[in-house]
C-alpha cells in the first residue's frame, strides 16, 4: 500500500493551470522541474518505434487471415504492450484542471486535462461536459460507444491468440454496462524548457486497454522498452492502443502493460484524447484459467478497486502493479 502524506497539501489543487502560467509569462516554477531517472533523455534524439498495425476487422474474420492477425496481436502485446488500430471505412478528478497535489515533493506535469466519466452512464457528471461546440456531447457518446465494442473484440482476441476459451478475459472484465470508461483530453502548451519539464511522468495505465487519439501533427508520446525510450510515430489514420495493468494481471504477465510518458516542446502546443477501459471497481481481478501452470507460476494476486491506488502511486513515481505482485 502506498504511503500517505501527512502534508496539508495532500488534496491541494495546483494553484494555476499550465495555460495560466504561460499567459502570465512568469519564471518556470520549481515544481515543474522534472528530476526522474530518465530526465536526461527528455530533449534527446530518440529512435522511432516500429509500432505494429493490427487490422481489427481481420480479428473477427473466419478467414485464414484471422490467424495471422491474432499472431500479430499476440506479438505486439507481448513485446511492446501496444499497437495501432487501423481505421477503414465500412477533490474530484473530473472536470478541467491540472495536477492534484498529494505531496510537497511532487513534480507537476506540464499539461492541463479535461477528465470525464463516460461509463457507467448513470455516473456521468454532465456539469463538466462542455456545451460548446453543440456536437461535443453526442460525438463523445458515439465515440466511446464504439470503443466499448472494440474493447470487447480485443478481450476476446486476447483469449483466442493464447488458445484459451474465447470469453475468459471478457468474463473476468465484466459486463460493459457496469465497467468504467474515462475520457481524458490532454492539452500540452508550448514549454519554455522542454529539457527540464515533462508533459506526463513515466507510468503504466490502470486499465484493461487504453485508446489514444494522437495529435495529427505534433509528436510527444514515448514508450519504454528494455531501458530505451522510443518515439511513437504519428499516424492520423490509426488509434494507438496499449494494454494496461489489468490486462497484464489477467494474462499473468504474458501481455505487457508498457511504461510510457509524454514530453514537451518549446514551439507547438499538442492535444490528445485517451480513453481508459476499466473493470467495475467491485470486481475481483486475477489471472484467468489457463495462464498459470508449472512453467509459468502465478505472478499476481487477486485485486479489487485497483484504480484507487493509481493516482497516489503515479504522483510518487511508482507503479501500482507493485501492490499486486505476489
Amino acid at each position: 500500500m502506498a504511503e500517505t502524506s501527512s502534508s496539508p497539501a495532500q488534496v491541494e489543487l495546483a494553484s494555476k493551470t499550465v495555460q495560466e502560467l504561460i499567459t502570465g509569462g512568469k519564471e518556470l516554477p520549481e515544481r515543474y522541474i522534472y528530476k526522474g531517472s530518465d530526465a536526461r533523455s527528455l530533449d534527446a534524439s530518440l529512435p522511432l518505434m516500429d509500432i505494429p498495425i493490427v487490422d481489427i476487422g481481420l480479428l473477427t474474420s473466419p478467414s485464414s487471415s484471422s490467424t495471422q492477425e491474432l499472431e500479430k496481436l499476440r506479438s505486439a502485446l507481448s513485446f511492446w504492450g501496444c499497437f495501432q488500430k487501423y481505421f477503414r471505412e465500412d477533490g474530484s478528478t473530473e472536470g478541467y484542471g491540472s495536477d492534484i497535489i498529494i505531496a510537497e515533493e511532487q513534480t507537476l506535469d506540464w499539461t492541463d486535462r479535461l477528465l470525464l466519466t463516460t461509463n457507467p452512464k448513470d455516473q456521468r457528471q454532465l456539469k463538466f461536459w462542455p456545451e460548446i461546440p453543440e456536437s461535443f456531447r453526442e460525438t463523445l457518446h458515439e465515440y466511446t460507444t464504439e470503443l466499448e465494442k472494440l474493447n470487447e473484440i480485443l478481450l476476446k482476441a486476447m483469449a483466442r491468440c493464447l488458445n484459451l476459451e474465447e470469453n475468459c478475459f471478457l468474463d473476468m472484465y465484466g459486463e460493459k454496462e457496469n465497467a468504467t470508461m474515462i475520457a481524458r483530453f490532454n492539452f500540452y502548451p508550448p514549454c519554455p524548457r522542454p529539457d527540464l519539464v515533462i508533459g506526463v511522468k513515466p507510468h503504466a495505465d490502470a486499465s484493461a486497454f487504453t485508446y489514444l487519439l494522437q495529435d495529427k501533427q505534433v509528436e510527444g508520446l514515448q514508450f519504454l522498452k528494455d531501458s530505451q525510450w522510443y518515439r511513437v510515430p504519428l499516424n492520423p489514420e490509426a488509434l494507438v492502443i496499449n494494454a494496461g495493468d489489468y490486462a497484464e494481471i489477467m494474462s499473468n504477465g504474458i501481455f505487457k502493460s508498457p511504461v510510457h510518458r509524454a514530453v514537451t516542446n518549446s514551439e507547438r502546443k499538442r492535444m490528445s484524447l485517451a480513453v481508459f477501459c476499466i473493470p467495475n471497481p467491485d470486481r475481483e481481478i486475477e489471472p484467468v484459467n489457463g495462464v498459470v501452470n508449472e512453467a509459468r507460476p502465478r505472478l499476481y494476486k487477486k485485486v479489487k478497486d485497483y484504480v484507487s491506488l493509481y493516482f497516489e502511486y503515479y504522483q510518487r513515481g511508482r507503479r501500482p502493479i507493485e501492490a499486486a505482485i505476489i
